[in-house]
């Protein structure tokens, strides 16, 4: 039963990841914004060249819909008293990176 409920999770957070990085994709419309508020912050960093500013902003804006999509499941988590994270809390994080992710499914099709 554990071997079951570990290829769950495991299959949840492959759907996350999915999911985020589908939403860090140019054809997202978070990416033109998203590309031009980091664009006066690349000439800081090591190399300023414009396809890592593009590679950047499709990282930032996978890792920042994971990071948004998590504070639904971590409060409830939290209000159910939970100590570690469950199925039905991946599940949670599974759709609210999918609500994320909408407006880039919408867009690309």
């Amino acid at each position: 039963m554990e071997r079951e409920s570990i290829m769950q999770r495991d299959g949840i957070l492959v759907g996350i990841a999915g999911f985020s990085l589908l939403n860090g994709m140019h054809v997202s419309p978070w990416f033109d914004p998203v590309y031009i508020l980091l664009r006066p912050f690349t000439p800081t960093l090591i190399v300023s060249s414009p396809l890592l500013t593009f590679y950047f902003t499709s990282l930032f804006i996978s890792v920042m819909s994971v990071a948004l999509a998590g504070i639904p499941a971590a409060l409830f988590e939290r209000l159910t008293g939970r100590q570690q994270s469950d199925t039905t809390s991946m599940l949670i994080w599974l759709v609210f990176v999918l609500f994320f992710a909408i407006p880039a499914l919408l867009f690309h099709t």
